[in-house]
Formats: C-alpha cells, sequence, structure tokens
C-alpha cells in the first residue's frame, strides 16, 4: 500500500549484517545494538535529503525497515509477525564526522531528511530472504540480502518489544549491509528492495 509513514518512534540496529561486520573487522555482537532517530527525521520517496551545514560527511545506509501494525508489548519471535503491517524501504543518512567527534549516534542520524522511507508498504513478503542494494547515480555501492542479517526481523521486534512499547506505525530500520559510502549534494540515492520497490532521493544544500 502506498502511504505517508508518521512514526512515534524510529528504532535503529546498528551492526546487523553478518558482511557488514567482515567489513569493519569486528565481532559479531551477541544481541541487537539498537539506537533512536526522531520522527522529525522521516522523509518520503522523491523528497530531497538537504545536507546540513554542520556536516562534511554525509553517508547513505540502505536499509530494510519494518512497520509496526498494533500495539507490542513483551512479543515473542513466533508470534512477532502477527504485529507487523508491513516492510519498506529506508535510509539511514549519518552524518559520519560528527559520529565519530561525539562518540555515539543521536546527533549524527538525528537531523531532519535523514530517514527517508517508502516508497510503499508491502504485506506478505518473506523479510528473511530479500536482496537489498543501494546505488548512487546509478552506481550500485551496496549489495547483499537480509538472509546475511545477525538478528532477523521477528528476533528484532521480540527484542524491542520486551524493552519498549510498539506503537501502530512505529518503524524498526534493520541495519545496513556493506559498502557504506559518501554523498554530496546532487547525488542521487536509491535503495532497491527485492519485492517491495525502489526509494529515491536527491541531495541538496
Amino acid at each position: 500500500m502506498d502511504t505517508i509513514i508518521n512514526p512515534s518512534k524510529i528504532i535503529a540496529i546498528g551492526l546487523n549484517y553478518i558482511d557488514h561486520a567482515k567489513e569493519l573487522k569486528m565481532n559479531m555482537p551477541d544481541y541487537p545494538l539498537i539506537f533512536m532517530k526522531p520522527s522529525t527525521s522521516v522523509i518520503g520517496n522523491g523528497d530531497a535529503i538537504i545536507l546540513p551545514p554542520q556536516t562534511k560527511e554525509l553517508n547513505y545506509e540502505g536499509e530494510l525497515a519494518v512497520v509496526i501494525k498494533e500495539k507490542a508489548r513483551n512479543v515473542s519471535q513466533d508470534e512477532a509477525w502477527r504485529f507487523i503491517a508491513g516492510y519498506t524501504c529506508a535510509n539511514d543518512i549519518t552524518a559520519r564526522d560528527l559520529q565519530r567527534i561525539d562518540g555515539q549516534w543521536t546527533r549524527a542520524k538525528s537531523f531532519d531528511t535523514f530517514c527517508p522511507l517508502g516508497p510503499r508498504i508491502v504485506s506478505g513478503v518473506d523479510p528473511k530472504y530479500r536482496s537489498i542494494i543501494t546505488r548512487v547515480n546509478g552506481a550500485v555501492k551496496q549489495n547483499s540480502n537480509t538472509k546475511n542479517m545477525i538478528f532477523d526481523v521477528f528476533e528484532l521486534v521480540s527484542f524491542i518489544s520486551e524493552i519498549m512499547t510498539l506503537l501502530p506505525g512505529d518503524v524498526i530500520i534493520t541495519g545496513t549491509p556493506p559498502g557504506v559510502g559518501a554523498i554530496e549534494v546532487g547525488d542521487v540515492v536509491e535503495v532497491e528492495i527485492e519485492g517491495i520497490g525502489v526509494l529515491k532521493n536527491t541531495v541538496t544544500g
């Protein structure tokens, strides 16, 4: 379905692809590494990603996003699918230089326009076997599959629901595969997920 996504919160997952952990030469985490992005960072397909003056190193991170259907608290992995409205594409835009300066992720990932979502919410697809590709100006930069996730969608919904109540419309962005890199003003970024579609945004100043 085509819809405007207006979550109360966006829960993001760090280091959740086996191939990304290998790329970074990091040990795989024992449990999901979660952080938050504000709802004010959300934009839609075709909207502009605005490069803020505070950063000189903007990065793309293509991701699978999970949209919550109904209030979820202490949900089991086996029942998690019942609380999912569907899936869409996400781009976890990050000011990488600010992330290094701060030593944590909030400022770097929270600017307005830093969470493109779209183009639509799709239900009835298996989230465990979806190819995920990110292109910048037509060149493939990320190319992986959700089967390489360390923690799958249902594990994530269950884990997060044991910490905080998930509300209808909330979004979980599930981590990025290897190949993260820089974008600048004028670049066109596309995140394509098999069976879901293509999220396309242009960077502006």
